[in-house]
């Protein structure tokens, strides 16, 4: 099988690409623009194979996304790219607007047209695997669970631009018979993230002892998925998902912020003992703008349908991620001398 991964240098899109190379034995076309949120040096596992390539591509060029269909020829397509942070959305959401929404309209053109000239077999092969996040069902209270089903009620503009795409990948499906199928995941983490998301920023401020910044009272909920087993998810959809359906996957691990903060700090503490114990360095911050209180996803139908469930509790997966960063330093410091020192973002500027 040969595939063609969006965003495939990023931190979910280069555990895709691993996967497929690595243990599925697929060919993987990896089209990624480089943005500050890239890094090449995680598919250093597969970079030397002759099933992986690379093309550095903006997905909202619809010339080079037509060069690259029809020079590779792929079987299906697994569309990462996107811009994914909250926080930056806040401040700067044009960004979103283009890459989530006007990319995915570009991307989805230019797989219909090449989808429309695939011979019968390879029609009934072809899948655009559209990748989304929880964020686009906006708030639950305490005790409801996201399904597929759920309303669409997002707070952020980055959610925004993902539920837009969402509605876009399916509307292409019920139009055109583009045979997409819809993902949505709850938070992911493991190695390879760059250090602006929790889990990361965290066990880096934890390593180099500098201030913990937990968001309003920490209560906001979310639940926690492994990227290698998300990644395992997105790739059963392409043999067993159906298309013109949504599929939820989800950790079955809710956590609030001020839990995984402070099992990080045991976990930093038990493999890279200090002098004082890290949580004395957690630090109550303004709460960002429009912040939803709590993500919890009911992945029973991919447990059913797709034979999917995670492989690892988030105590096991957690302490795996420490310890990859903890031996990974030349992978992180690059992006945390050259690109993104840990500062906060998204904060509104004061209204006068």
């Amino acid at each position: 099988m040969r595939v063609l991964v969006t965003g495939g240098a990023g931190f979910i899109g280069s555990a895709v690409c691993r996967s497929l190379a690595l243990q599925k034995g697929a060919e993987v076309i990896n089209v990624d623009k480089l943005t500050y949120a890239a890094n090449p040096s995680s598919l250093a596992p597969i970079q030397g194979l002759k099933s992986y390539l690379f093309e550095q591509q903006d997905i909202c060029d619809r010339e080079a996304m037509d060069f690259v269909f029809n020079s590779y020829r792929p079987d299906a397509i697994i569309h990462l790219a996107a811009e994914s942070h909250v926080d930056r959305s806040i401040t700067g959401p044009a960004a979103f607007i283009g890459t989530n929404i006007v990319g995915t309209y570009t991307l989805l053109e230019a797989a219909r047209k090449y989808y429309e000239g695939l011979s019968v077999p390879g029609r009934k092969r072809f899948r655009f695997i559209h990748v989304s996040t929880d964020e686009v069902y906006g708030s639950l209270g305490p005790a409801d669970y996201f399904r597929e089903e759920t309303p669409y009620r997002p707070s952020s503009p980055y959610s925004a631009s993902k539920a837009a795409s969402d509605h876009l990948a399916l509307a292409w499906f019920k139009t055109y018979g583009l045979p997409v199928i819809v993902s949505n995941c709850s938070n992911n983490y493991g190695p390879f993230q760059f250090p602006e998301k929790l889990i990361p920023l965290t066990i880096l401020n934890a390593i180099e002892r500098k201030p913990l910044p937990v968001y309003g009272d920490g209560r906001n909920v979310r639940d926690w998925l492994h990227v290698e087993d998300h990644a395992a998810g997105l790739i059963t959809l392409l043999f067993e998902g159906k298309p013109g359906e949504k599929y939820n996957f989800g950790g079955d691990s809710e956590r609030s912020n001020l839990d995984v903060v402070t099992q990080i700090c045991d976990v930093v503490d038990r493999l890279y003992p200090g002098p004082a114990a890290r949580r004395s360095m957690i630090t109550f911050v303004p709460d960002r703008p429009g912040h939803d209180i709590r993500y919890a996803i009911d992945a029973s139908k991919a447990h059913r349908e797709l034979g999917w469930r995670p492989t690892r509790t988030f105590e096991q997966g957690l302490a795996e991620t420490v310890a990859w960063y903890l031996k990974s330093r030349a992978w992180w410091e690059r992006a945390r001398s050259g690109v993104y020192d840990g500062s906060r973002l998204g904060l509104l500027a004061t209204q006068h």
